[in-house]
């Protein structure tokens, strides 16, 4: 094991790119995806939509860490690549038990704590990469340092959720991983994460922004099963795809131009926009795109197998419509943090689109997925209009 350890980690260059590697780390965390989509599916509460939230950050979180590992050394070389390999063991063990992460009763606290070490399990292997990634730089010791602290007390609130259960375990993961999250920025802000190519951490965070809007399509399969495809139905999933289209075309033209920033700061503030701007304005991102996938997934299963039930009307208009306005405020904090230049109207959208949710309420889920896409349409519109007055280009790639 010394001998293994003794090989250096190879750095990466300005010019780093994502490997495939990293992409196959990506299938675990999708299957994580559609594991809290399917829960939140099976139990359409306001209290399954917090739970999803909550396990969707921690996912969050497991797939940031590597990232930014991956941002500094290769992870697809030498011992690194054996132990993201066992992390991303770890992470599918979390994925497979997110459906019972949430129930009461015997036998359950086991399948809570099997989650919770599992997440515990890979944070401890990406701090002791890191650890002996930075062993010949000073500043990212100290970073390293006083993030691990954080990190092992967020660990405390999280073993209790698991063994108490019910309201403790959502209030004591909650305070877990904000805790845990907000390390990662203090550590940020009192030493720094060296962001080393910056056009690999834009890329990284763009491609999983990427996988979730895919889970919006996987999410038409899901929600219509084995039922026999009706006029509705098609209807409701070309839809489904103009709304995945907005949304991917919203985000690219805010990446690119967000990019484009990245590249030219240094130092201090580029680590900085790095922690807030990708780190954590990308999770309201991923987050609102999965909320979207659940409104698309409940439509869908409505119209399949003919529902009409009162449950069935809310529950996807709060998905499409919330999960939008997150999307939205997430994006416009996204901008603001790294380009420091955001429209007027990238700030008023998440607010238009809780507005436009009570609408939605009495609307039919065919007709409210219809409305949602004619928001997104006429947003997508108006943006390209005043990027046009203001002399910007249309195309996302030249933003």
């Amino acid at each position: 094991m010394g001998r293994i350890f003794r090989s250096r980690p190879v750095a990466t260059a300005e010019t780093h790119r994502t490997t495939l590697f990293e992409i196959f780390f990506d299938l675990v965390f999708v299957f994580g995806l559609i594991r809290v989509t399917a829960f939140m599916s099976e139990r359409p509460s306001p209290v399954a939509l917090t739970q999803g939230f909550l396990v969707l950050l921690l996912l969050w979180i497991s797939w940031l860490v590597y990232s930014w590992l991956g941002n500094h050394v290769r992870i697809d070389v030498g011992p690194i690549r054996a132990g993201v390999t066992v992390a991303m063991a770890a992470v599918f063990l979390v994925a497979l038990v997110i459906p019972d992460a949430w129930k009461t009763g015997p036998g359950t606290t086991r399948q809570r704590l099997i989650l919770v070490l599992a997440y515990v399990a890979l944070r401890v292997i990406d701090l002791v990469l890191f650890r002996w990634v930075a062993a010949d730089n000073r500043q990212l010791r100290r970073t390293i340092r006083l993030y691990a602290l954080s990190t092992a007390l967020a660990w405390i609130p999280l073993i209790l959720g698991a063994l108490f259960g019910g309201t403790a375990q959502i209030l004591l993961w909650a305070a877990a991983l904000t805790i845990d999250l907000g390390g990662g920025v203090v550590a940020s802000v009192l030493s720094g994460w060296p962001v080393r190519s910056p056009s690999h951490f834009a890329e990284r965070h763009s491609l999983v922004v990427i996988i979730a809007l895919g889970e919006s399509l996987i999410s038409v399969g899901a929600g219509v099963g084995v039922e026999r495809i009706r006029g509705p139905i098609l209807l409701a999933a070309l839809l489904t795809l103009a709304v995945t289209v907005c949304l991917y075309w919203l985000y690219s033209a805010s990446a690119a131009t967000a990019g484009k920033a990245l590249m030219t700061e240094s130092g201090l503030r580029r680590a900085h926009v790095g922690a807030n701007a990708y780190s954590v304005a990308h999770f309201p991102v991923v987050a609102g795109t999965i909320y979207v996938a659940l409104g698309v997934e409940q439509v869908l299963a409505g119209l399949a197998h003919e529902e009409t039930h009162e449950s069935s009307k809310w529950m996807p208009t709060v998905a499409l419509f919330g999960g939008t306005a997150l999307f939205l405020a997430g994006r416009a904090t996204f901008l603001s943090l790294s380009v420091r230049c955001v429209r007027p109207g990238q700030f008023v959208a998440p607010v238009a689109a809780l507005l436009v949710l009570p609408v939605g309420r009495y609307l039919p889920g065919l007709a409210a997925l219809g409305l949602l896409t004619a928001f997104l349409v006429a947003l997508l519109s108006y943006e390209a209009w005043t990027r046009r007055g203001a002399g910007v280009p249309t195309d996302p790639a030249g933003s």
